[in-house]
């Protein structure tokens, strides 16, 4: 079988060359990303740098370690959905040569070897330019990963042999995974209903389509559902995770809506022969328009539905800042100033927060014994106040206990670090403070939930020495007294030398566009990858069609149709398919849409909506030229050849 399935290489390589394409890139990032991740877990924090600059570290590396999870797990759920689609696609446009197969005497079991073998070729040689491809991509990966600022300067990752294993089977496997339903589909087919078109090999619905499909998109209404429960740290994941598993049942579904967006066009493009035979192109071949619509589709999810998701969270921190914070100007200062700022004519409060690095020790229970148990150091930044004073400039009520008893050995947790730690009020926290060591700390508050996350630890600020390491700075929230004039105060503290003087609503303004860039790179890694799957994706299923559309293009040439009105044609068909992938692919990114809208309404308590409708307009705008271009490209090459010799040739 093996020699049969390089004998379809060498004869039909453009039907192969995308797959190829896909699995390399998919092996290059899984290769690269547990090369840097593996490194990264591995990596100690240097013991000579500053505290705040170890916890700070720490911090970077924990976050590149989760960005480089989903990275792993995303392209290899991406590389196996386009491999899939775009297989199953090529399996439909051979039907007629494995029906042929089948009428010599192949039995179903070999036409599933058959295409399996084929896989195994495509998975080794996708392998094959993977593996240096993906040497080049580490060195891209990491680079970023340090512009982001979560690895250090000067970061490398190391080879390891053993990654040339982990990457031959993720090619393979990536592979084998892509064509094994198509196979046991193509193996199913009586040889008959594939040469004559009819019966199950003319159904594109199959009971697979609407299992799969029905359950995907039920899977992500559910996640909708579930993410306003989940606080806003899960709401994000799941709305995310909402649009992809709705945008993979759409595409199972995609070919109930390709024939009515089909007749849609119909009624707007009257007029024209080519219009008239586009539609019925659109309406008779649903497999090949969704096979074209499904990465599309995929891409759209995707980029507008995690956009959107960013774009509403940055927005709802922002209102968040303004409703929760009280107070006129904002200092920030390398620390040591706060009562300079106390002591200037017309401050009425000053509320200081310092970053403090900070060690918390974990113990786990691993058995029935006291004895089974594992302990787990973390290294954070952790931030020291007044609690009157943080009180005065936070007017916003705990989720339980009060900051009025922050004082002496006690801390006050976020909610999601209370979560993490499984701790409540009155529970003790063991956390190495700086010039003091070890020490016990007992739960007087837990933090409300917000759409920022908020802070994970507050200390009160007498709990440190003062002999105490210094932070990199503090920021400090001041009010003013009544009457007092916000330009005059601002150009004393300003004259004292205390730091950089900011109104509240500019530092507000500021921060939250800082944390939407910060948000905006880490996104960037995920959508570019998804980009790239998908215009591959969707490059390639064009290319597909054309390829096998020469005849069918020749005898248009010969009833009557000029070369122009064929590559008209198809460009008004992939016009309508793109349409078909843009609309069900603004569907999936709604759910995302709706999954952080109604979480930030939990929250928050009002519902605010922010969709990047720049994006939307270049996202839309580039599906129809990207998708159009090929197809004016591939169709004019598919109709270069005489038309008489394509039409009277052989199959």
């Amino acid at each position: 079988m093996l020699g049969l399935s390089w004998s379809t290489f060498r004869e039909r390589w453009q039907l192969f060359i995308g797959a190829i394409l896909t699995v390399a890139v998919g092996v290059a990032l899984v290769q690269s990303s547990l090369l840097i991740l593996i490194s990264a877990a591995t990596a100690e924090v240097p013991a000579g740098l500053p505290p705040i600059d170890r916890a700070r570290l720490a911090e970077g590396y924990e976050s590149a370690l989760a960005l480089l999870g989903v990275t792993l797990g995303f392209s290899a759920f991406l590389a196996v959905f386009i491999v899939s689609s775009t297989f199953a696609f090529t399996v439909a446009q051979r039907r007629r040569d494995l029906a042929l197969l089948r009428l010599v005497g192949g039995a179903p079991a070999q036409v599933r070897r058959l295409l399996l073998s084929e896989a195994l070729l495509l998975g080794l040689i996708g392998t094959t330019a993977g593996v240096p491809l993906g040497l080049l991509v580490m060195r891209l990966q990491t680079a970023l990963l340090t512009t982001l600022g979560f690895l250090p300067t000067g970061f490398t990752a190391d080879w390891r042999g053993w990654i040339l294993g982990v990457s031959i089977g993720a090619g393979i496997g990536v592979a084998l995974a892509g064509v094994y339903v198509a196979a046991r589909r193509a193996a199913r087919v009586r040889p008959l209903e594939a040469l004559r078109d009819s019966g199950s090999a003319l159904r594109v619905m199959s009971f697979s389509r609407w299992f799969f499909g029905l359950l995907f998109l039920a899977g992500g209404i559910a996640m909708v559902i579930i993410a306003p429960f989940a606080g806003p740290v899960g709401a994000q994941p799941l709305a995310i995770n909402a649009a992809l598993a709705a945008s993979v049942g759409l595409a199972a579904l995609s070919p109930l809506v390709v024939p009515l967006v089909g007749r849609l066009f119909g009624l707007v493009l009257r007029g024209g022969p080519a219009a008239h035979l586009a539609r019925a192109n659109v309406r008779d071949n649903v497999r090949r328009g969704a096979a074209t619509a499904a990465p599309l589709l995929v891409l759209v999810a995707l980029l507008v539905g995690q956009s959107s998701v960013l774009t509403s969270i940055g927005a709802a921190s922002l209102e968040e800042r303004r409703r929760t914070l009280a107070g006129d100007l904002v200092v920030e200062s390398t620390g040591g100033d706060a009562e300079r700022i106390a002591d200037t004519p017309g401050v009425a409060v000053a509320a200081t927060e310092t970053a403090v690095p900070v060690s918390v020790t974990r113990v786990e229970y691993s058995g029935k014994d006291d004895e089974d148990t594992e302990t787990t150091t973390t290294e954070l930044v952790a931030t020291a106040v007044d609690p009157g004073a943080y009180t005065a400039t936070h007017p916003m009520p705990m989720t339980a206990g009060s900051l009025t008893g922050l004082t002496g050995r006690t801390v006050a947790l976020g909610a999601d670090s209370a979560s993490d730690h499984e701790l409540e009020l009155g529970g003790t926290l063991t956390v190495a403070v700086p010039g003091t060591g070890d020490v016990s700390l007992r739960v007087v508050a837990i933090l409300p939930e917000t759409m920022t996350g908020g802070e994970e630890i507050l200390l009160p600020a007498d709990l440190l020495p003062a002999a105490a390491p210094a932070s990199d700075g503090s920021r400090t929230i001041v009010r003013l007294e009544p009457g007092a004039e916000v330009t005059g105060v601002a150009d004393g503290l300003r004259a004292a030398g205390v730091g950089e003087v900011s109104g509240l609503g500019e530092w507000i303004e500021r921060s939250a566009a800082r944390e939407q860039d910060a948000g905006v790179g880490i996104t960037g890694v995920v959508m570019g990858l998804g980009g790239l799957y998908a215009l591959m994706a969707v490059i390639n299923a064009v290319v597909i069609a054309a390829a096998e559309r020469r005849p069918e293009f020749a005898a248009a040439r010969v009833t009557g149709f000029t070369r122009w009105q064929v590559v008209r044609m198809a460009l008004l068909e992939s016009w309508v398919v793109t349409t078909v992938g843009i609309v069900l692919g603004g569907l999936a990114a709604t759910l995302s849409l709706v999954g952080i809208v109604s979480t930030i309404g939990e929250v928050t308590g009002t519902a605010v909506v922010s969709v990047p409708w720049a994006l939307v307009g270049a996202v839309v705008a580039g599906a129809f030229v990207v998708v159009g271009a090929t197809s004016v490209c591939t169709s004019w090459s598919a109709t270069r050849p005489s038309p008489v010799s394509l039409v009277t040739a052989r199959e």
